[in-house]
């Protein structure tokens, strides 16, 4: 595959990698925490894809990256109130939530039935997604087990050939992949350790 690189400061740039998307063709986007590389949530073969892009185990699930905060109604299903108040304070932001997800969304997305999801405080990365229907399945740009691309050079050298653009728009603010909480369980757990920590949020670390 040849791997396209569009440049955020070109007005085609956006149109041009939500249409790869909607091809089923995964992309690598910037964030403000780590590069990402995703596909289109709805297209189970563009999941396998991205699972065999990435040579990522079925078992670790693909997290959902959101284009606003109102579009989590449609990829989760009941939206436990803990859940509710931490994306009132935190979103858009580097906080990844995990909740009970939506029956009609493909099973390979994750093992069970939650799903992670996040509203990116990133505009570049929020107007693809939005533009592509208003989430994307995505997980950091890398080879699974390795450090996530912080950078459009960084991405290439790792994924070049493996998919169909880089949406470059410089460095990542962040550097650092989002804190996740589970919010399956009552009180909801730090899962993952991120630049939000669990003082920060009132939370256990599991």
């Amino acid at each position: 595959m040849t791997t396209r690189r569009l440049d955020a400061a070109d007005p085609t740039a956006i149109p041009a990698a939500a249409d790869l998307l909607r091809r089923g063709l995964p992309v690598v986007l910037p964030t403000d925490t780590v590069y990402g590389v995703g596909v289109l949530p709805y297209d189970a073969a563009a999941v396998d894809r991205l699972y065999a892009v990435k040579g990522r185990p079925a078992e670790k699930g693909i997290p959902i990256l959101l284009g606003d905060v109102a579009d989590v109604a449609h990829v989760a299903g009941i939206i436990p109130p803990a859940a509710a108040a931490l994306m009132a304070h935190f979103w858009p932001g580097p906080l990844t939530l995990i909740v009970p997800r939506r029956p009609e969304l493909p099973a390979n997305l994750s093992p069970d039935d939650t799903i992670a999801v996040r509203v990116p405080d990133h505009a570049l990365a929020r107007a693809l997604i939005r533009a592509a229907g208003g989430a994307v399945a995505a997980t950091s740009a890398n080879v699974s087990g390795q450090p996530p691309a912080r950078a459009a050079d960084e991405a290439l050298a790792v994924l070049g050939g493996r998919v169909a653009a880089v949406l470059d728009d410089g460095p990542s603010p962040g550097g650092m992949a989002s804190t996740v909480v589970d919010c399956t369980v009552d009180p909801p757990v730090v899962r993952r350790a991120g630049p939000l920590t669990a003082a920060d949020l009132g939370l256990e670390v599991s």
